[in-house]
This record gives C-alpha cells, sequence and structure tokens, in this order.
C-alpha cells in the first residue's frame, strides 16, 4: 500500500507565478498612505491612459503627419531608389541583405497599400499618379491602366495624367521624342525629383526610342540608389556585428549559468526591492497620476513647432513618481537612487556592463528579424507614419539634435527609471520574473500608442531590459541598450529619408 509523503519546507514546489523569495523590508515606510486617494489616482491614471489609447485608435494616422504626400513620396521612393542599388549589387550581397532585412517585394506591397489609403483621402492629384507608377513598376500594370483609364471621367488633371500612364506602361501609341522632352519640365512641377519621376520619364523614353534621355536618366537612378544603399548597407553590417558579437556573448552567459556562475551581475542586493509592494504601488499611482496632468497641461499649452519645450516633457512628467518614489521607497530604507537602481558601478564592472548590453541588444535585433519575417507572412505591417518621423527628416540642425537628446538620451532615462526601475521591480514583489515582466512590457507597449505589430516590437523590448535588470541588479544595461536600440532606429531614418 502506497503511503503519501508529505513535502518539507524545502521541498513546496515553487509557484510559477507568485514570487514567495521576496526579501524582508528595510526601513521605517509611510502606513498612513490614504486608500481612497490611491483609488482615485489609479481611476485617474486609467481614464487618462484609456482616452490616450481610444484618441489613438480612432484618429487617422495619417492626420498625425502635417504633410502626409510630401512625407509617404519621399520615404516609398527612397525605398525604391535603394531596392534600385541592391539590385546591381552582387548576387551574395543581394541574398545577405534580403535575408537581413526581408522580400523587397513585401515593401512594395506596403508601399501600394499605404498609397491606396492616401488617395482614399487626399485631394492631390499627384497621389493617384504615383499610386499608378508604383502599380505598374511591382507589376501590376493592368491595375494601374485600368485606374488610369478611371480617370477620364475626372476632373483636370487626372484625364492628362492618365493618358500620361497609358503612353508608359500600356499599348496604346508610343509618344515622339519632341513630346518625351516637352513633358520632362511638365511632370518636373507635379512630380519631385526622385524614383516617381525617373521611372515614369524613362519608360517614355523607352517606349519613344529616346535612348539618350534613357541613358541620362538611367545614370541618375544608378547614382541614387547606390548612394542610399551604401547607407543601409552600412547601418546593416553595424547591426549584423552587434548581433553576431552579442549573441557569441548570450551563449557564454547562458554556459556560465549552467555552471551556477553569473557572468553579468553588477549590482546587490538587485530583485525584488526591499520596500513594500503596498507603499510602491500608492507611489506609481499618485506620482502617476499626477504626470498625466502635467502631460495634459504640455498638450494644450506648449507649441508643438517647440522641440525644446517639447523635450521637457518627458524629464517633466516623470519628476513626479521619481520624487515621490525617493521620499517614500528609497530614503527609507537607506539608499540613494544610484544605490536602488543599481546605476552606482565601479570601472572594474565595465567589462561586464558592455557585455551585459551587447548580449540583450543582440537579443533584440534577434527578436526584430524574427517578427519581420513572421509578419511577412502573415501580411502584417507597423503603418508607416509610426516611424516617420519629421524632425529627424525635414527640421534644421538644431531641432534634429534636440529629437535625437530626446529619444537617445531622455526617452531611455526616465523610460527605464519608470517601467523598470518602478513598475517591473514593485510588481516583483509580488510575482516571479515572466509575470512581472510581460505586465510591465504590456503598459509600456501600450503607452507608445502603436498598432499590433509596434506594440510586440516594444513589448519584446520591454521584456529583454527587464531580464537583463534582473540578471544584473541595475538599471544602466536596460538603459544603454535602449538608447542603443532607440539610436538605431534614428539612423536608419536619418540614412534613407534626410541625407
Amino acid at each position: 500500500m502506497n503511503e503519501s509523503i508529505p513535502f518539507s519546507a524545502g521541498q513546496l514546489p515553487r509557484s510559477w507565478w507568485r514570487e514567495t523569495g521576496a526579501p524582508p523590508t528595510i526601513g521605517q515606510f509611510p502606513n498612513n498612505y490614504s486608500s481612497s486617494i490611491s483609488w482615485l489616482a489609479g481611476i485617474f491614471l486609467v481614464a487618462a491612459f484609456t482616452s490616450v489609447l481610444l484618441m489613438a485608435s480612432t484618429t487617422s494616422k495619417i492626420d498625425r503627419i502635417d504633410a502626409p504626400e510630401q512625407a509617404l513620396s519621399l520615404m516609398v521612393g527612397r525605398t525604391m531608389d535603394a531596392q534600385e542599388g541592391l539590385s546591381r549589387a552582387p548576387a551574395w550581397e543581394q541574398r545577405m541583405m534580403r535575408w537581413v532585412s526581408g522580400d523587397g517585394e513585401a515593401e512594395r506591397t506596403q508601399a501600394i497599400a499605404w498609397y491606396q489609403e492616401l488617395a482614399a483621402r487626399s485631394d492631390d492629384p499627384a497621389v493617384p499618379l504615383q499610386l499608378a507608377i508604383l502599380q505598374a513598376e511591382s507589376g501590376q500594370a493592368a491595375q494601374a491602366l485600368l485606374s488610369a483609364h478611371k480617370w477620364n471621367t475626372r476632373e483636370e488633371p487626372l484625364p492628362a495624367y492618365g493618358n500620361i500612364i497609358g503612353a508608359a506602361y500600356g499599348e496604346e501609341r508610343p509618344l515622339d521624342r519632341h513630346t518625351v522632352e516637352a513633358l520632362q519640365s511638365r511632370m518636373g512641377d507635379v512630380l519631385p525629383v526622385g524614383w516617381f519621376y525617373d521611372r515614369l520619364m524613362m519608360r517614355l523614353a523607352q517606349r519613344a526610342g529616346h535612348a539618350e534621355l534613357t541613358a541620362i536618366i538611367d545614370e541618375e537612378l544608378a547614382l541614387r540608389g547606390d548612394r542610399l544603399y551604401h547607407y543601409s548597407r552600412r547601418l546593416t553590417v553595424m547591426e549584423l556585428v552587434i548581433m553576431l558579437a552579442g549573441t557569441l556573448l548570450l551563449f557564454l552567459i547562458w554556459q556560465k549559468h549552467r555552471a551556477g556562475l553569473n557572468v553579468v551581475r553588477l549590482h546587490d542586493p538587485g530583485l525584488p526591492p526591499p520596500w513594500p509592494g503596498r507603499v510602491g504601488t500608492a507611489v506609481l499611482l499618485r506620482g502617476g497620476a499626477i504626470g498625466a496632468m502635467i502631460m495634459a497641461v504640455c498638450l494644450l499649452y506648449l507649441p508643438p513647432e517647440n522641440a525644446s519645450l517639447r523635450a521637457l516633457a518627458i524629464p517633466l512628467t516623470n519628476v513626479p513618481v521619481l520624487a515621490l518614489a525617493y521620499y517614500h521607497l528609497f530614503r527609507p530604507a537607506g539608499m540613494t537612487f544610484e544605490e536602488g537602481f543599481g546605476l552606482s558601478l565601479p570601472w572594474s564592472h565595465v567589462g561586464r556592463l558592455m557585455t551585459a548590453v551587447l548580449a540583450v541588444v543582440a537579443a533584440g535585433l534577434w527578436g526584430e528579424w524574427l517578427m519581420d519575417r513572421m509578419a511577412e507572412q502573415w501580411h502584417l505591417t507597423s503603418h508607416w507614419t509610426e516611424w516617420f518621423d519629421e524632425d529627424l527628416v525635414w527640421g534644421s540642425s538644431s531641432l534634429t539634435m534636440v529629437s535625437l537628446l530626446e529619444y537617445v538620451i531622455l526617452a531611455p532615462l526616465f523610460e527605464e527609471l519608470v517601467f523598470r526601475g518602478l513598475l517591473f521591480a514593485i510588481l516583483r514583489r509580488k510575482f516571479r520574473f515572466l509575470p512581472a515582466a510581460l505586465v510591465s512590457a504590456s503598459i509600456f507597449g501600450l503607452a507608445h500608442g502603436y498598432g499590433p505589430v509596434g506594440l510586440i516590437s516594444v513589448c519584446w523590448s520591454g521584456v529583454l531590459w527587464a531580464w537583463i535588470y534582473e540578471k544584473t541588479g541595475s538599471l544602466a544595461p536596460g538603459i544603454l541598450a535602449h538608447a542603443i536600440n532607440n539610436l538605431l532606429v534614428c539612423l536608419a531614418v536619418m540614412s534613407l529619408l534626410r541625407f
């Protein structure tokens, strides 16, 4: 007969979600927090958060851009130029770039969908003209000609544009050389100098048998395409080097972990923090509510064209919760910010710090690569307005520098302090790593207001930065990895659209 054997204290199974090994609190923490005020702050914070999400979901993404026609024309035209440059690269290089960056056909399909969305909203006749050129150059000439035929019932200049599309891509009688030359200046007033203009004029010149004009346009396409492709290649090589080095370091970290060693530990005590979760929750709710009020004031009264004042909104909205955390969490525990967040590191830990940063950045890049390939298979994409930044593309040098300061320094610093240093850390008092990381990363992702693809990408980054905080006991690797991630995105936008 089998007898049940009771578990001893050391044999009790650990819960997969509940943290049972949180350290005891250290210090005298306030116990006079009014639960009613905390509840009211929480309700206000949830209402403000929900209103922002509703506004983001109900407002057209195109309305976020002051000049969407020019923005989409620049973005799609430059992307097509870069593909032109890639097509002239060696075969092995083309395979490598397509493996890293994805299929060019998927980019064309996305661009056509974006242009169709814009054409349904814009009155600019250049938009349907560019859409027809894009469709014809992407193997959808029949659809482009059908659209051009329908323009005959529209107001000028669309009927004239329809005749031009028919002459360039249809079976109609080609235009003569003199007519094509006359169209050069006329279309130059309609289409900006770039891929759309060159492609249309090249088709017209080829059909007219104008070899000299065809050669001139082909040379311009090659020069512009090679220049943009070289920018893209440099950035891709940089990312590949980071991925390779970081992957080797991830393997080293895993091997040492199996041997019971943590080679990236930077600071103790680490997580969970030594303050009560109840007080931490009250600090987050109250500080977050005050920050939401300040953000509302900034949105209402700060001029959006003033980048310097706009950048101040990030520290202003986060100072209340950090101040409350210092006075009610860190100081009672006998800690400074540097000690509590693990930011005070000796020079002897620089090697460990760089190891942790490279490893987590590489993990982030691998995750992005995998998500991009899955999104291609499922025909999902981020909306182009989510990563098009007018200040980085069209802003003055001073405006661009302020934007880089905002994206590369202020946002990584304050977002990591609040979302990982406080929110994730407080959740770790109650939950084990994975639930705490997923909850904090989800809130972090929703706060960005992106679509499904962007939300998953931001959540993945949030989980990784929580993981490296857990492993190292310091926010420094997450802040640096966050900054590098944002810098790579800014460089990608600027190298394609600004330079």
